[in-house]
């Protein structure tokens, strides 16, 4: 049995109440919901693969819309006891998957900002968002399996809340075709 995660109703609304051979958790949006919610699901029961979908702000301006693969996550809104952006007291500053994918950065906040698409870009990443880094965390402490794909929703821009909610439901229907094509369900 595989898991479903998602962070946000809107980012399932193509995707049936019931899907073979997958179980569905919604975690709720942000970093500490999503490993709690995940931890949760993880201590009581048992899953081949973890697999997330959801939305993500593109801050590579090269990065084309649709469905990217997830590669590997860091945080964004962190700073290490030496003072850098990135870094955390205790946590890997990265985390890998299985796959090749774009990097990801993770923070509790909605980027909407160029300059601060500008200082996020300089970590090395090419889309945000704010569930990956847990979610990647906390399979991994469970050791089990996780792939993540992101649909762009926005630019990271100016505007780019206001412009999430009709995203979403176009990049609902983007990934419930990527879970077609990589899974035949």
């Amino acid at each position: 049995m595989k898991l479903l995660v998602a962070a946000h109703p809107s980012e399932l609304v193509a995707f049936e109440p019931e899907l073979p051979g997958f179980d569905r958790l919604l975690t709720g949006v942000g970093k500490v919901p999503a490993a709690y919610a995940l931890t949760r699901a993880l201590a009581t029961n048992t899953y081949d693969e973890i697999v997330v979908v959801g939305t993500a702000g593109a801050i590579d301006p090269d990065l084309e819309s649709g469905v990217h693969e997830i590669g590997a996550a860091l945080q964004h809104d962190v700073k290490g006891l030496d003072g850098i952006i990135g870094h955390h007291v205790w946590l890997p500053e990265r985390v890998e998957l299985a796959a090749d994918g774009i990097v990801i950065a993770t923070g509790d906040h909605f980027i909407d900002d160029a300059d601060a698409v500008v200082a996020i870009r300089s970590l090395g990443a090419r889309m945000v968002d704010m569930e990956s880094y847990a979610l990647v965390w906390v399979a991994q402490q469970f050791d089990v399996p996780i792939r993540i794909l992101r649909a762009v929703s926005d630019r990271a821009q100016d505007g780019a809340t206001e412009e999430w909610d009709d995203a979403a439901l176009v990049c609902s229907e983007w990934l419930r075709t990527s879970i077609r094509e990589l899974y035949g369900v």
